[in-house]
């Protein structure tokens, strides 16, 4: 099957994006996980930054990070949100659509427990996207964690956890020469997807 048969072939947008994946993981890509999150501010300014998917659920995509952060009080704002994986080995790319709500609290504590020591006392010690005056600062703030949770669990700060991006949309795209490229889009309505192909 070509390419851009995978699109035509009656799979739903997550089972093509779990191949498209896993595929994209057998090449010399280091991350193939990271995305660029979009988000709107309160004032209408989009805002983009890359993070790391960290499940696919049949409900959607899950995320972690910083509630506190200006993704996260963009979210809080507006719960909108779009996702864009880019594999450049595969000249494809993948964009997803749609509302965000936060994970449980058990459940980002459970993920909070599987991360490197180094990463959890990185943000209970981040105050993310506020200012600081220099790195010396952050530095001392880390030992300080350091020191008080010697031997002993960091726990999962109350402003960090995790989102799910549930899809309204996503489109799927294939890098063609002339950049004739393939595109093809998902659309939710009501409970089921509808997919058509698009001029590039």
């Amino acid at each position: 099957m070509t390419e851009s048969e995978q699109l035509l072939d009656g799979k739903t947008p997550l089972e093509l994006f779990r191949t498209w994946l896993e595929e994209a993981k057998g090449t010399s890509l280091k991350q193939p996980e990271a995305f660029t999150l979009a988000t709107v501010s309160e004032g209408g300014q989009p805002r983009a930054r890359v993070l790391l998917l960290k499940e696919i659920r049949p409900e959607g995509l899950v995320f972690f990070t910083n509630y506190n952060s200006q993704k996260g009080l963009d979210l809080k704002k507006n719960p909108k949100a779009a996702l864009n994986f880019f594999w450049d080995p595969m000249a494809r790319q993948v964009l997803w659509q749609g509302s965000v709500q936060k994970l449980p609290r058990a459940e980002s504590e459970r993920y909070w427990t599987s991360r490197p020591r180094s990463s959890q006392l990185s943000q209970w010690v981040s105050r993310q996207s506020q200012p600081v005056k220099d790195r010396s600062i952050m530095d001392a703030e880390w030992k300080i964690a350091e020191n008080k949770f010697s031997n002993k669990e960091v726990p999962c700060p109350e402003h960090w956890g995790g989102y799910l991006l549930s899809p309204t949309y996503v489109e799927f795209w294939l890098g063609r020469e002339g950049r004739f490229h393939d595109r093809y889009a998902y659309q939710k309505v009501e409970n089921s997807w509808r997919g058509q192909r698009l001029y590039p």
